[in-house]
């Protein structure tokens, strides 16, 4: 934190985030934001895949006799 003194008061400032960033490891990685295409039909062929695998997986953790 930043000390200002102003006459006889004492401010602390709130860094920023870009102050809070540098002050993180400095080798640690930072997330890359991933855009992807919705309404692409792989896109949508994969989700379909993932779903039914996750479906089948729920069935298969289930009891027999439950519903």
């Amino acid at each position: 934190m930043n000390k200002f003194i102003a006459g006889d008061a004492v401010a602390y400032k709130d860094p920023s985030n870009s102050e809070r960033e540098k002050a993180q490891a400095p080798n640690a990685k930072v997330e890359e934001e991933i855009d992807i295409d919705l309404t692409a039909p792989e896109t949508e062929k994969a989700a379909l895949a993932i779903q039914g695998q996750f479906r089948r997986f729920q069935r298969k953790k289930k009891p027999n006799g439950a519903s």
